[in-house]
């Protein structure tokens, strides 16, 4: 069938009228707790405060598990840990960063995730890249690295964010410099090119030539905010130094000032932990073979808190649940929430239970997955499902005028084939929808940097989501018709290639070869 593609804001001539929702008690009560007894702060202080960040294989993704199964066990929800796989082990400590020469000054500086700890701190000389332009030349260089730490990201001359460089330069100047950044950006690209390495191969090469260490800085544009993944040495420290302090260090040695840093990393490596995905499960009264999941990833990187990324995800689907056990005692479906472990390193933890559990998984009625930062959603898409229109027009009907006038639809709409955890149902041709947040900033500020922290959480907006969540499970629970899984016709691209749906992937098990 052709592409019926619709976006459109769902209205009062489209279904019950915001007046006759309200008569629904069950919703309506969602609504009132939400607004008189949330507890979505409490909630936040102790998930993103006291456990803090959740990265795959530290003890504190584990102590995330154990304290989601608990808070679902103590509003009287089943609750349990279902394992998916192993991954390296490993627990961050301090990170202390210094210019020892030729001045003193403590750096800001945040060790990369899995990164090896120091024994006693390594001072060292920094150096940059050679300029050379070909991978002979620079192969000649490598031995000169050793005992230096070398500095491998670009070279960034203006540490402010494109915005305020628009707003402040006249327009002339805001396109001389954003000419001479963009070429800055192509030269460097070509440049690692030319000498052979890429972003991993590149510090490993370092590490065997004998480096003291590897330091980039993957700043995202905006003021104060780095992004921090893994390392990819396995001897030598590798850290990340804010755009600021980087800029100092590389023009010192590119002046030949020869600084020199002490640093010091007291991470350690741990024994191969064991993963998990947190399951709480609402049995369903009428039909308990069919499920409504809710579903968030509960891991993330450690740079700061996890905050957008995705603690607040977890939350709407935790007091999601509370407000569903307290509110709909007699739901028809059995509902699941399901807060997977190792999204990050590939939506490992969801396709383990798409794949460990197939009875769920053909008993699933819809997946509604949110995972893109604080803002109230705006955005719901078909996912690919022909009949989607039908039984999601019909859900959002029932939810509150204010919540439901926010959003916009996309039917049938692509289906998802990465990128957060409902693409591992619908590549199984489940319905799987993700509420899409208003970003925030989010991906330019908080997705993965060292500014995702609690104090960027907007709670009036997840209160928004918790909403909306609650009254479409609700509304699916209750729904008396099991949603239609056909698929729709892939359109073919400019060159009449015609698109596949996503495959079922394989989810990692384990951290070899990561």
């Amino acid at each position: 069938m052709p592409a019926v593609v619709l976006a459109t804001q769902f209205s009062l001539a489209q279904g019950t009228s915001n007046s006759q929702n309200q008569q629904n008690p069950i919703i309506q009560s969602f609504v009132n707790e939400v607004n008189t007894n949330s507890q979505l702060e409490d909630m936040a202080y102790e998930l993103l405060d006291g456990v803090g960040p959740r990265l795959v294989g530290t003890p504190e993704m584990l102590a995330a598990n154990e304290w989601t199964a608990g808070k679902l066990r103590s509003w009287g929800i089943e609750a349990n840990l279902q394992q998916f796989g192993t991954w390296k082990g490993w627990q961050r400590g301090i990170t202390h960063v210094d210019m020892t020469y030729p001045r003193v000054k403590s750096l800001s500086a945040t060790q990369l995730a899995w990164s090896p700890a120091t024994k006693k701190a390594v001072e060292a000389e920094v150096v940059i890249l050679p300029k050379v332009s070909s991978k002979a030349e620079f192969d000649q260089w490598l031995p000169s690295a050793k005992g230096k730490i070398v500095l491998i990201a670009q070279y960034q001359k203006i540490g402010r964010s494109d915005e305020q460089i628009k707003e402040f330069a006249t327009p002339e100047l805001y396109e001389k410099l954003k000419k001479e950044k963009e070429q800055a950006t192509k030269d460097f690209q070509n440049y690692v090119k030319n000498i052979g390495y890429d972003n991993t191969s590149l510090p490993e090469a370092l590490e065997k030539a004998g480096a003291a260490g590897v330091a980039i800085s993957n700043w995202t544009g905006i003021m104060g905010a780095n992004r921090i993944f893994g390392a990819k040495t396995s001897k030598i420290p590798m850290i990340d130094i804010d755009v600021e302090d980087y800029g100092m260090l590389y023009r010192m040695a590119e002046k030949g000032a020869k600084p020199k840093i002490k640093v010091e990393t007291q991470s350690k490596a741990l024994p191969d932990a064991k993963t998990f995905n947190t399951i709480g499960m609402i049995r369903g009264k009428e039909k308990p073979n069919e499920y409504v999941v809710l579903s968030a990833h509960l891991d993330s990187w450690d740079g700061a808190q996890g905050a957008t990324d995705n603690g607040t995800g977890v939350l709407t689907m935790l007091e999601t649940m509370r407000i569903l056990k307290k509110y709909y005692p007699d739901n028809k479906r059995t509902i699941v929430v399901g807060l997977w472990g190792s999204e990050e390193q590939g939506l490992n933890g969801s396709r383990g239970f798409v794949a460990d559990n197939p009875e769920i998984i053909k008993g699933v009625q819809a997946v509604f997955n949110q995972d893109n930062g604080t803002g109230r959603v705006v955005n719901i898409s078909g996912q690919g499902f022909v009949n989607a229109y039908d039984y999601i027009g019909k859900w959002l009907n029932a939810v509150p005028k204010n919540v439901r006038d926010q959003i916009k639809t996309d039917f049938p709409g692509m289906p998802g084939g990465g990128g957060s955890d409902h693409a591992s149902f619908v590549a199984a041709g489940v319905p799987g929808f993700s509420l899409s947040s208003l970003n925030w900033g989010y991906f330019g500020y908080t997705w993965h940097t060292t500014k995702d922290t609690y104090d960027k959480i907007v709670f009036d907006e997840v209160k928004n989501n918790v909403i909306l969540t609650a009254a479409l499970a609700y509304m699916a629970s209750e729904d008396p018709e099991f949603t239609n899984r056909e698929r729709r016709t892939m359109p073919a691209n400019d060159k009449g290639e015609v698109a596949k749906w996503p495959e079922v992937k394989q989810s990692r098990r384990d951290s070899k070869g990561f």
